[in-house]
């Protein structure tokens, strides 16, 4: 006999295991009953997310991200941080990673040692240039700041012996 009720989407009867009666419509209340919800612990969860976020807002928020990341264990949880936020510890200089990783090779690692001190030495004597230009600069700003001083003072004091 074919039912009209298998079709609706609250009816269990047609989900497998199902027992329907003898005219193909399971009652309201025959068989296990199902959560729409989830498991019962799920109120308890989002309940004690409530409370968390009263009274300790740190915690809950931290806990709250941790379950949305879908429960990493510390590995993963330090796997994804470091794939996602160290360009922003690089960028900031708060990261002390080594510049360059051993290759292996005893001649390349002292060439490249050698080009490094070279270029260090560069990079100090271009600071020692770049001190001294702005000290020349600061002496022409000095300079000028006299000149132009004095030439307003030998104008005031040109009306000043007109008066």
């Amino acid at each position: 006999m074919s039912s009209y009720a298998s079709a609706a989407g609250w009816n269990p009867a047609g989900q497998a295991g199902a027992n329907p009666g003898a005219n193909g419509f399971q009652g309201v209340h025959a068989g296990p009953r199902q959560h729409s919800c989830g498991s019962p612990r799920k109120g308890l969860e989002i309940a004690g997310i409530i409370l968390g976020f009263i009274f300790v807002w740190p915690l809950a928020l931290a806990y709250l991200v941790w379950k949305l990341i879908g429960y990493p264990v510390p590995k993963e949880a330090k796997a994804f941080f470091d794939r996602n936020f160290t360009s922003f510890w690089d960028k900031s200089g708060f990261a002390a990673r080594p510049a360059y990783s051993s290759t292996g090779n005893f001649a390349f690692e002292e060439y490249r040692k050698r080009e490094l001190e070279r270029l260090e030495e560069e990079r100090r004597r271009l600071e020692e240039e770049a001190h001294h230009f702005a000290e020349f600069v600061e002496e022409l700003k000095r300079a000028k700041d006299r000149e132009e001083f004095e030439a307003f003072m030998a104008k005031r004091r040109g009306r000043q012996a007109n008066v």
